[in-house]
């Protein structure tokens, strides 16, 4: 089993690294200094937070505004870190704000598209990000600098693909397919926890 993990945990890190040389070709030439990774990712905040207030607060359910702006959001995720790396503007504020920025997009939708017809679901989801949080939090607290590993990055990715075609198909129930997909994607989230305790336990033993 660990055997498997190592390989996937390889083979996603490969892809990963073919995705950032293909934007390399855009972003290290062309892409505006003064455009920083971390005002990026700020933008994808705002739009987590616009997103909430649409919905639960103006009940705008504007299908294409919505799409739209979910959209944009998750798209600029695309683009933080390897702007981040191809520009060497890698930063701990923009580490941290990152996953704080996929999580209001990602669990503002996740609440509106599945509350009512997946409800355990959606509780599993808040658990996971909940126990990462802490994690995150706890290694903070020691003063251990982690980057994001490569099953949150999958994990964040499979879930905008899904709720993407989610909100496409709304009100209507999404299909079985996207639910196991989330499913999925809870596993890749519980796949990051582990391997930052692991991590975390590895500076340990360094240490002493």
């Amino acid at each position: 089993m660990n055997k498997f993990i190592e390989e996937l945990k390889l083979f996603l890190e490969k892809l990963d690294h073919y995705r950032d040389e293909v934007l390399f070709v855009f972003i290290k030439p062309y892409w505006p200094s003064k455009i920083t990774p971390n005002a990026i990712t700020t933008l994808r905040i705002v739009i987590g937070v616009l997103l909430f207030s649409l919905l639960f607060f103006f009940k705008i359910e504007d299908k294409v505004l919505i799409i739209s702006l979910f959209f944009f959001g998750v798209l600029t995720d695309l683009f933080d870190g390897s702007v981040a790396r191809g520009k060497n503007m890698v930063t701990e504020l923009g580490a941290m704000l990152d996953p704080v920025a996929d999580r209001i997009i990602i669990m503002t939708i996740a609440v509106y598209s599945l509350f009512e017809p997946h409800r355990w679901l959606l509780l599993v989801l808040l658990l996971t990000e909940i126990v990462n949080t802490f994690v995150s939090i706890y290694y903070k607290t020691k003063k251990v600098y982690l980057e994001s590993n490569i099953f949150g990055k999958t994990k964040m990715v499979l879930q905008s693909l899904v709720f993407v075609a989610i909100l496409i198909v709304w009100p209507n129930p999404p299909h079985q397919f996207f639910i196991d997909i989330l499913w999925i994607s809870v596993a890749f989230m519980l796949l990051s926890i582990l391997s930052k305790v692991l991590e975390i336990n590895q500076v340990k033993i360094v240490k002493i």
